[in-house]
């Protein structure tokens, strides 16, 4: 035993001894204005580095808290990280930011930011780079796309980025809508007609603007029909021929003989 703790002993004192001989790494930002500092980090941005920005920014933010530079540095950061598609990591330094400074003059363009970062991650769940079933999908950062921009745009109306907010708002209502819808016409195909008036319930009462609607409306004429529930199916109707007088739906049952319209799809 006491051998062994005589070896031992030895290893330890041979790596820590080792140790020193590592070469020391350096901080090649030492003596580093807040300027020169600000411009390497801008230029790592600019060049697609992210990684090194973000490190530049950093060290500057720690080393001048209270310079012109600091701020603009946390707002670069955030930006930094939404381009480099760390979503966790861009998301929390916009709530850091506008926690830190609810009224800097820029502050609108984090809340901008934060928006952009979700609507981004799925362009608004309709992108066409996957080929994932839209049944699969989740709409959490859309929605919380959504609430980003109607942050801004309430709080901020007459921000320079509430306008493209407001374009974005009305894309991510209408794929939502057209996610409810894709779900219910999923659920129509398989017979669970309960389950698909519920998400098409959900689309109007929560999207009641967006195109998508009016496929809402029929599909719950159609299962309320085949579920043998005439007066909520005749409500359905009445609602669907007030909003949607010219709908093809029933546009192509009425060419039909004597049949129901909604029984002819």
């Amino acid at each position: 035993m006491r051998s062994l703790a005589v070896i031992a002993a030895l290893l330890v004192s041979t790596l820590l001894g080792g140790c020193g001989l590592l070469p020391e790494v350096k901080d090649e930002t030492v003596g580093w204005s807040a300027n020169r500092l600000y411009s390497e980090a801008k230029q790592a941005l600019d060049e697609g580095a992210y990684d090194k920005s973000v490190k530049y920014f950093e060290k500057l933010e720690s080393r001048y808290p209270y310079g012109r530079f600091a701020q603009q540095a946390q707002m670069d950061i955030a930006y930094a990280y939404y381009k480099d598609k760390e979503t966790a990591s861009a998301l929390a330094a916009c709530e850091r930011f506008i926690k830190l400074h609810p009224n800097h003059p820029n502050v609108d363009y984090m809340y901008y930011l934060r928006g952009l970062i979700n609507f981004n991650e799925d362009l608004g769940l309709l992108g066409h780079v996957s080929h994932q079933d839209m049944t699969e999908r989740d709409p959490k950062g859309a929605r919380e796309s959504f609430e980003a921009f109607r942050e801004l745009v309430t709080k901020f109306p007459e921000s320079k980025y509430t306008p493209d907010a407001v374009l974005r708002m009305k894309y991510l209502v209408n794929s939502l809508a057209l996610l409810e819808v894709h779900v219910a016409r999923y659920y129509m195909k398989r017979g669970a007609y309960v389950a698909a008036t519920n998400r098409a319930q959900f689309a109007i009462q929560n999207y009641p603007e967006a195109p998508a609607i009016e496929e809402a409306l029929f599909i719950m004429v159609k299962a309320y029909d085949l579920m043998g529930m005439n007066d909520l199916r005749d409500d359905a109707e009445r609602v669907m021929r007030k909003n949607f007088p010219n709908s093809v739906y029933y546009t192509r049952g009425l060419e039909q003989a004597k049949e129901a319209w909604w029984r002819l799809w």
